[in-house]
């Protein structure tokens, strides 16, 4: 299954500049449709496979349908659609998101009880195909920027998102993005084993587990009702810090059960908010007319190097052992939160000079 999972994610990154040009053009309902029937159609392979050749197109159907149909493919739309205004709306798309993955953990596996593993997935393909048809409630129109003579608080509006980052920004958010990518698909696959490497027996490890995605809620609430308010590119230093401290915590105390629920919590909390500024973001970054196109060639070598992640994890853990495996998390994490310290530093400074040009200073 992990070499299927990583076959997804290489699919994922070949046709993630494509998918963004194409919301860009035609906005996000064929995508999003097409990202579900893709969906609906590598289910149904899995669930008919009895050889490789067929498991695998399943599996590259499904990377496609998750570029086509998932967040940074919903954010696109979203940009299309709303222009900076779309942050809010992000920030919501990732809370009920993040329901339902909670919601279709236990079903699935009611599923898989009930009807075998080929069965749930001729259920999956059902429920994508629905979805499919869901989204044509998607609207077509793009978002207009305001109109000459609408006013000086439109216009600023509307000018805010032209083309204000410089290459060395474009590199720094594009690190941004592949660091956190990486790390969520590298954890995601061994959280278990981290957790279980602290001391943990299995039946602890998976009660621990549940924090994460306690934390993860909590954080993305906390944007919806309040922390849309704040500029994304500032609001990013709080997640990067977040994961950054679940390793800390994780070398320092993961022995202990406070420590070890913290690191949980804490991840699951950075990990949930930098799912939303990596959206957000590049409403400010960049022109929301082509986000789609910007953003799309900016993730290709995320979900490249996301593939290989979770390999890297494993070599990590059998080589340096849990502590070095948490220190390697930790030197990364630093990593992250200095990238985007210098992303929000350089993204100041450009909101003091406009500032000043718009003062007549």
């Amino acid at each position: 299954m992990q070499a299927g999972f990583s076959l997804a994610l290489l699919a994922m990154g070949a046709s993630s500049a494509f998918a963004g040009r194409w919301i860009d053009r035609r906005g996000g309902r064929p995508a999003l449709m097409t990202g579900c029937g893709c969906g609906a159609a590598g289910c149904a392979l899995l669930a008919l496979s009895h050889a490789s050749p067929v498991y695998f197109a399943g599996w590259v159907l499904l990377g496609l349908g998750m570029r086509l149909a998932l967040y940074d493919a919903a954010f696109a739309a979203l940009a299309h659609l709303g222009g900076t205004a779309a942050k809010r709306a992000m920030s919501q798309i990732t809370l009920f998101g993040g329901l339902a993955s909670t919601v279709f953990w236990p079903v699935g596996q009611a599923l898989a009880d009930a009807l075998g593993w080929r069965g749930a997935l001729g259920v999956y393909a059902g429920l994508l195909v629905l979805c499919a048809l869901l989204h044509l409630a998607v609207p077509r129109q793009r978002h207009e920027a305001a109109a000459p003579g609408a006013g000086p608080a439109a216009a600023a509006t509307a000018a805010a998102p032209v083309a204000r980052a410089t290459r060395l920004d474009t590199w720094l958010f594009g690190l941004v993005a592949v660091l956190v990518l990486v790390m969520q698909t590298g954890v995601a696959a061994h959280f278990l084993a981290l957790l279980r490497g602290l001391g943990w027996d299995a039946q602890a490890a998976v009660t621990l587990a549940t924090l994460l995605g306690i934390g993860q809620f909590t954080a993305r609430a906390w944007v919806v009702a309040w922390g849309h308010r704040y500029d994304a590119v500032w609001l990013n230093l709080l997640p990067c810090a977040l994961l950054a401290a679940s390793y800390g915590l994780a070398l320092a105390a993961g022995g202990a059960w406070i420590g070890a629920a913290a690191f949980a919590f804490c991840y699951g909390a950075g990990n949930g908010m930098a799912t939303i500024t990596r959206g957000a973001m590049p409403l400010l970054l960049f022109d929301t007319a082509h986000y789609g196109r910007i953003v799309g060639g900016l993730l290709r070598p995320a979900f490249v190097l996301s593939a290989g992640a979770p390999v890297a994890v494993a070599l990590a853990l059998q080589h340096w052992g849990q502590a070095g495996t948490l220190a390697a998390g930790l030197l990364t994490s630093a990593l992250l939160l200095a990238a985007a310290l210098g992303l929000a530093w350089r993204h100041g400074r450009r909101q003091r000079a406009a500032a000043r040009v718009g003062s007549g200073a």
